[in-house]
């Protein structure tokens, strides 16, 4: 199942000429992951139980860029790859164009920075789409 997240542009997002800074749309898929996690499961999971969240690989393509102004929607799709390992689908999007493509690997680590299971809770939200 497919969750969707928007995200309006302000001016301090842009570049120089009026678009969207690269980087930023990792900031937006962040967010729009925080969101399908649900951000009270993801803080208990981190304040409670120790576990956090890591980037372990992230590729993204560039199509076209949002401009300042725009509310743009951050669809994101999740697969449990391996008990540790999940992968985002996410695409950035202005209504129906393609903006931005990306798949983004996370990982779960302890308090001692090693590798953990992907927690069942993480694991329902993804299936379901959205916390």
């Amino acid at each position: 199942m497919t969750s969707r997240f928007e995200v309006q542009i302000y001016y301090e997002d842009t570049d120089h000429s009026g678009v969207v800074y690269h980087a930023n749309y990792l900031k937006y898929f962040e967010r729009a992951r925080e969101h399908m996690l649900g951000t009270a499961e993801l803080r208990r999971l981190l304040v409670e139980d120790g576990i956090g969240f890591v980037v372990y690989k992230a590729e993204l393509t560039y199509k076209k860029g949002a401009v300042f102004g725009d509310t743009i929607t951050i669809e994101t799709r999740a697969d449990k790859e391996s008990p540790y390992r999940a992968v985002f689908h996410q695409t950035a999007k202005r209504g129906a164009e393609v903006l931005v493509e990306g798949k983004v690997e996370l990982v779960c680590v302890g308090r001692d920075e090693k590798l953990v299971t992907l927690p069942a809770s993480a694991v329902a939200a993804m299936e379901a789409g959205s916390a």
